[in-house]
């Protein structure tokens, strides 16, 4: 549905911290299916674990994160011609059931709980090989990035 390419033109960001490959489902303003593959060549596997490489939870939690604010980007701009930021505002019942390894395929599928303008509300489940790895509840606003030369844009 979306390459890495329309997510690299929805998303604000940037290798290495781009962490959605592709959309594989999406229902503008309810829900997302995004897909991470996961390989060996991610920089933080150099420091997590040597020898026994695993994904962080805070970056499965960041990938979930990532695949809500494309539906959310998506719904509100469309391919925005200004930079969208995504914030953070909430982390709620985060759980890590299995662990994430070089190899795997991660799945995350997302669904809006609420929407309030530019604040949404998301609860989030990432698998691998259809079993559960992950769950949380997540909170974000999005913005659009003034840039130096630029006024706040009205809301």
């Amino acid at each position: 549905m979306l390459d890495i390419i329309q997510i690299m033109k929805t998303l604000p960001h940037a290798y290495p911290f781009l962490l959605v490959d592709r959309i594989v489902e999406m229902e503008p303003g309810v829900k997302i299916t995004g897909i991470k593959n996961v390989t060996i060549n991610e920089p933080f596997f150099q420091g997590h674990f040597p020898g026994q490489p695993v994904m962080p939870g805070v970056l499965i939690v960041e990938a979930m994160a990532q695949t809500a604010g494309v539906l959310a980007i998506q719904t509100l701009y469309g391919f925005p011609t200004k930079r969208v930021g995504v914030y953070f505002m909430a982390i709620d019942n985060a759980r890590f059931r299995k662990v994430v390894t070089p190899g795997d395929q991660l799945r995350m599928e997302l669904k809006v709980t609420r929407r309030r303008r530019e604040v949404w509300k998301f609860k989030g489940k990432a698998f691998v090989d259809g079993n559960l790895v992950a769950e949380a509840e997540l909170m974000a606003m999005m913005e659009v990035i003034k840039k130096d030369n630029e006024e706040k844009p009205d809301s």
